[in-house]
Order: structure tokens, then C-alpha cells, then sequence
């Protein structure tokens, strides 16, 4: 983990998270890194790869081809999530779980589609209805 973190990172809970969501949607063969980067590094790979600017949340990377095994790199902007957790008042290891979901969902090939509003999306439901599932069975660490 790149990250300067002051919290302890739920590592399990998020490994969990992401193998729950891979199970659920019938992936045996799959492979899904997960790594927490700082502003500076979110920030260069939003410019690089996605020709924004700033730091962002979170960005993935689907590295297989159609019909291969998934494979996929998401990178979680950590002192976003901080932020993010604060704004949302909601507990940091719960959006790193959201975060972690909302990546691998992109790797998996789900997108936002045009013009949908906040909860209509079949991404956004599936994402949240894990992070109910995960942070149920999980625990708080």
C-alpha cells in the first residue's frame, strides 16, 4: 500500500469484499488487485489514463481480454476516501469497501450509464447492496 495511512486499513474486509463480489457474479478464475495510493499518485494516474485532473476516488483497470479470465487493477485514492467518509459521515472502512466494489465492478465490465440519477443504475444497486452484505457479515473491525 503506497498510501500514508494514520487509520488502521481493513485489508481483510476488503479482500473479502472483493471475493464476495467476483463469487456472486459466477468469476472462479479471477484475479483483482486492490491498492490505496496518495493524492499525488490518484492524481497522475487520473491525468494519465483518464485525462482529468486532480485526485480522485477511485480508478480501475480491466487487463483482460473478452472471454479470458477476469483481471484488473483498481486503485483506491485513500485521503479521498477519507474525505469522502467524513462528508458522508459514514466509517472509512466502509467506503474503502464501497471504493474497492466500485472498482472491481469496472473491471467486471459494469459502467455509469448516461443520465441516470443517483440510485437508479444497476452498478450503483449492486455496489451498495454489497456494501450492506459485507459490512453486515463482516464486522467493523
Amino acid at each position: 500500500m503506497n498510501a500514508k495511512v494514520s487509520d488502521p486499513v481493513p485489508e481483510a474486509l476488503i479482500r473479502r469484499a472483493v471475493v464476495r463480489l467476483l463469487r456472486a457474479e459466477r468469476h472462479k478464475d479471477a484475479e483483482v488487485s486492490v491498492t490505496l495510493v496518495d493524492d499525488r499518485e490518484i492524481s497522475t494516474l487520473n491525468r494519465r489514463y483518464l485525462k482529468r485532473r486532480g485526485a480522485t476516488d477511485v480508478i480501475a483497470f480491466a487487463l483482460h481480454e473478452s472471454g479470458a479470465p477476469v483481471l484488473g487493477d483498481v486503485y483506491i485514492g485513500y485521503a479521498q476516501a477519507q474525505r469522502q467518509a467524513a462528508e458522508l459521515g459514514v466509517p472509512l472502512p466502509e467506503e474503502l469497501v464501497r471504493l474497492a466494489l466500485h472498482g472491481a465492478l469496472h473491471v467486471l465490465g459494469y459502467d455509469h450509464p448516461p443520465g441516470a440519477a443517483p440510485g437508479e443504475a444497476e452498478m450503483e444497486r449492486r455496489q451498495e447492496a454489497l456494501v450492506r452484505d459485507v459490512m453486515r457479515l463482516g464486522g467493523m473491525p
